[in-house]
């Protein structure tokens, strides 16, 4: 019964320390904890939780030190309950002062950001102004693109139109130069006939001439020279 009991109290001391320990880690986080006030409110259940656990295990251990057979082993015991009952009160004392600074802290990060959010607002409204006049000014640029893009289609078509008159221009100019060119064919045709046809006359007159030189001279001859 003795060694069962001896077992029990080393278990019941062993958690004891574990919850105790938890529980200033569970503190440390409140102390830490910068919210919102719902974190808090999860820290601060846990914190619960282990303060009944380290309570019901201190309320265990006190009932085996009241059912120990030896005064002095009883005495230890009590005296350990009693130095565990101390302990949690001084976690208990340092969880409200961890929760007060906490909720400072977050009192304070509230104001702040309601204070940023005045900040915020105007420079939304800054931003939405600057927005504005960097929009306007990005639709006068597209205007102006656009007006630009026009007058250089307007210019295209012009130059199209300019392109297509001086290929009209260049094409009669083409056909006039094959009108030409079949006329001084022609006139050299011609005129090549005419020089063949002068040569002949040229020839038909020296011929006639000739006949009519020797029928002379005949003549001459049979009147100076009848026999």
């Amino acid at each position: 019964m003795a060694a069962s009991q001896d077992v029990h109290v080393r278990i019941c001391n062993q958690e004891i320390v574990k919850f105790d320990l938890e529980v200033k880690a569970l503190i440390q986080d409140i102390r830490d904890c910068s919210g919102p006030l719902s974190a808090l409110t999860e820290l601060n259940t846990k914190v619960k939780e282990k303060f009944q656990q380290l309570r019901h295990r201190i309320q265990e251990l006190e009932q085996s030190a009241k059912e120990q057979d030896k005064e002095s082993e009883k005495q230890v015991l009590l005296q350990e309950v009693e130095n565990h009952k101390k302990q949690m009160l001084s976690n208990q004392t340092s969880w409200r002062k961890a929760n007060l600074t906490c909720k400072i802290a977050i009192d304070n990060l509230e104001k702040a950001q309601l204070l940023q959010g005045g900040d915020l607002l105007r420079q939304r409204k800054t931003t939405k102004e600057s927005l504005a006049q960097t929009s306007s000014a990005i639709t006068e640029s597209l205007m102006g693109i656009s007006r630009m893009m026009s007058q250089q289609v307007q210019q295209s078509e012009e130059a199209m139109q300019t392109l297509a008159n001086s290929s009209r221009t260049i094409l009669d100019a083409n056909e006039e130069f094959k009108s030409m060119s079949g006329t001084i064919q022609l006139g050299r045709k011609l005129i090549t006939k005419y020089n063949r046809r002068e040569l002949t006359d040229k020839l038909l007159i020296f011929l006639a001439l000739a006949l009519f030189l020797a029928t002379v001279l005949y003549i001459v001859k049979k009147r100076l020279f009848p026999f």
